[in-house]
């Protein structure tokens, strides 16, 4: 169960494919527009209101809650109340039902826990979390919240913190690392886009289908196997602006890059990590992803290619 969000969307009907089309309960504050989730069992949810979600869980017997609803980086500092609302008090409702309840919990976390006085290359597991963001700040808090609730109340929540996430099927939702989604769009369309990052700004990016690989293999691992809980660094692909339209050119070669850089969501990129360790999830899980630059782009131009023209 959880929000519909640029991972919610597309990790519903895998799960249902999974597990059965009657063992997932999706919920979103409205009715999503997303035709996959519309065909399976759908409760509308806003999730501060814990009442609502203590009887979504009693009434479907729910043993594993998808934490997912956010408020993304760029957005998040347009908005901060909300942010950390949302992020971070939405996420306490989710865990005091979760302790009420028995359930586990999957509670995604990000990059974007890290700051300016992280190590920015290799950055390990555990290493110093400083952001400077409220979307940082709340998913700090979030993943020490997690431990918490594992400690003291035996609550099983895993996460892992998402570089930027790539998608053919949906659309960028406020977040700092949204060109390397906007690109695709603007390249087949326009052929150029303008980003608002400069060149040279690396930061860790993961295709879709990744993503949602790395959240149900963490879930199904055996308990026993894991050292560390929230959250576990995964990682895919580390580029910049100027290779992935490198990378484009291939497939499209009159697209041309150009900038206007937005300075917050540049003051923000840099302040991310160039790439992480994600050793721990390798050695704990079996962590390893299926795509890398190549192969992504090649993946998203062809399904945005049927998309846009069929």
């Amino acid at each position: 169960m959880g929000a519909l969000g640029q991972i919610g969307s597309e990790l519903t009907p895998k799960l249902r494919s999974i597990y059965g089309e009657d063992n997932v309960i999706a919920s979103d504050i409205r009715t999503p527009n997303y035709s996959r989730t519309n065909e399976g069992r759908f409760e509308i949810h806003d999730c501060m209101d814990i009442k609502k979600t203590a009887s979504i869980v009693k009434k479907h017997k729910i043993g594993l809650i998808y934490n997912l609803p956010a408020i993304l980086s760029a957005t998040a500092e347009k908005y901060p109340q909300r942010a950390f609302e949302i992020n971070l008090l939405g996420l306490y409702n989710t865990l005091e039902v979760a302790r009420e309840y028995k359930c586990a919990v999957f509670n995604p976390s990000t990059i974007g826990v890290f700051g300016d006085t992280t190590p920015k290359k290799n950055t390990p597991q555990d290493t110093i979390m400083r952001p400077s963001t409220m979307y940082g700040v709340t998913k700090v808090s979030g993943e020490l919240l997690g431990d918490y609730y594992y400690s003291r109340y035996n609550v099983d929540v895993r996460g892992v913190r998402f570089p930027g996430i790539i998608s053919s099927d949906t659309l960028p939702g406020g977040g700092t690392t949204d060109y390397a989604v906007e690109i695709f769009y603007k390249a087949l369309k326009k052929k150029k886009y303008t980003s608002y990052l400069k060149a040279g700004t690396y930061l860790d990016m993961m295709y879709m289908p990744d993503a949602i690989k790395a959240t149900i293999n963490l879930m199904e691992i055996e308990s026993a196997h894991l050292k560390h809980r929230n959250a576990f660094n995964v990682a895919s692909m580390c580029f910049d602006v100027e290779e992935l339209a490198a990378e484009i050119r291939k497939h499209i070669p009159e697209f041309i890059l150009s900038y206007k850089i937005d300075p917050v969501r540049q003051k923000i990129a840099d302040s991310w990590p160039d790439g992480l360790d994600d050793s721990e999830a390798r050695d704990q899980w079996n962590w390893e992803p299926s795509y890398n630059l190549e192969s992504m782009t090649a993946d998203m131009l062809s399904k945005l290619k049927s998309k846009l023209w069929h």
